[in-house]
């Protein structure tokens, strides 16, 4: 167990490299060995990134954090993916304006020792699969939440539905099966995900469940989350850049072969560095620069430092819990991590560029 809490992100890079690296195999394959890191990142003050102090929070800057999501996805795929979840969901409970609701949960949810999911991208889809109606005394909900991550983990989750008017109401709700007279919230069986299986990534199921409007967090205006999606178009880049960098780690233990790999190496590496600074550098200016380019050359980057540590690595890169297997797995997950259309038009527009060039050879 680490000694000392992490107060910036920097001090964080050490905890990560001697706690989380040595688990990532264990993190990857096992709930229970995600819970624990996911404890332990509690116990060194590194899960109210966003949070005021007053709540226990650290209340990091945005830049900030994503050096934190940079590192953590570097470390383990699987426990970057977990804490940013509950990160979110922390932070929507600190920008409520339900105190009693903040009294009862936020600080226990910055400290770690309540875990909360989050249920809301379902609504970037044009007919969002879930809806809830005002009725006296609260909401009533009907229909299907697809993601919601942490199923026996967090305890509680955070979730959102359509109103009839276009905005989205955010609620507080039990992370298990609950049925009362009211109503119903089921919760599926883990998913079998090629990646991060282990995240407990599962769908809802919620049947005229009533939810007080004690537990309300917030109402969101109509097309909230797709301007959300316009003013922080680079979050998801900070996984992939981390994801990058795991695979030159694995590449760089192969490089005592010479030749090409050295080479492919440092080319992988130089580029990786130019990437990662552009994209820091275009926090501050996302309306002057292309951030969607930046983000597809991101996951490219990341993509064939993967495919880099699998050739590297040999047969022995097919192994389920090959260091390279793992990367190339959380790689292809964080490729469509927080995927909209305008990210997946990116992508192809990329790849279209770099067929162009290659055939103009």
């Amino acid at each position: 167990m680490i000694q000392s809490a992490a107060t910036t992100p920097q001090q964080s890079k050490p905890l990560l490299e001697t706690l989380i690296a040595d688990q990532a195999t264990a993190i990857d394959r096992d709930p229970a060995a995600l819970s624990r890191a996911f404890q332990q990142l509690g116990e060194n003050h590194l899960l109210g990134l966003l949070a005021p102090t007053s709540w226990g929070g650290q209340a990091w800057s945005s830049h900030q954090v994503y050096q934190f999501i940079e590192q953590s996805a570097r470390y383990s795929g699987a426990l970057a993916f977990l804490q940013i979840q509950h990160q979110r969901a922390v932070q929507e409970l600190a920008e409520s304006t339900n105190e009693p609701l903040k009294e009862q949960y936020l600080r226990d949810a910055a400290s770690g020792r309540l875990g909360l999911g989050v249920g809301y991208s379902h609504l970037r889809r044009p007919q969002p699969p879930i809806t809830a109606q005002a009725i006296e005394g609260g909401y009533c909900f009907n229909g299907t939440i697809p993601w919601i991550t942490g199923l026996g983990i967090f305890q509680q989750c955070i979730l959102a539905a359509a109103l009839p008017n276009g905005q989205a109401v955010f609620v507080m709700a039990p992370f298990q099966s609950t049925e009362t007279p009211q109503g119903r919230v089921i919760f599926s069986e883990p998913m079998d995900l090629a990646a991060m299986g282990s995240t407990q990534t599962v769908a809802a199921q919620l049947d005229n469940w009533f939810v007080p409007q004690s537990l309300v967090l917030d109402i969101k205006p109509t097309g909230w989350i797709q301007a959300y999606d316009r003013q922080h178009p680079l979050t998801y880049s900070f996984f992939t850049l981390g994801c990058a960098r795991a695979g030159l780690d694995v590449l760089q233990r192969s490089r005592r072969w010479g030749g090409n790999i050295v080479k492919t190496y440092d080319l992988l590496e130089n580029e990786l560095t130019d990437c990662r600074d552009q994209t820091y550098a275009a926090l501050d200016q996302v309306d002057q620069v292309d951030c969607l380019a930046l983000r597809a050359w991101a996951i490219d980057v990341m993509m064939r430092c993967a495919h880099a540590a699998v050739t590297a690595s040999r047969g022995a890169a097919n192994y389920g819990d090959h260091p390279a297997q793992r990367v190339y797995r959380e790689a292809l997950a964080f490729t469509i991590f927080g995927q909209n259309n305008d990210v997946l038009n990116a992508s192809f527009s990329y790849m279209a560029t770099q067929y162009a060039s290659r055939d103009k050879k």
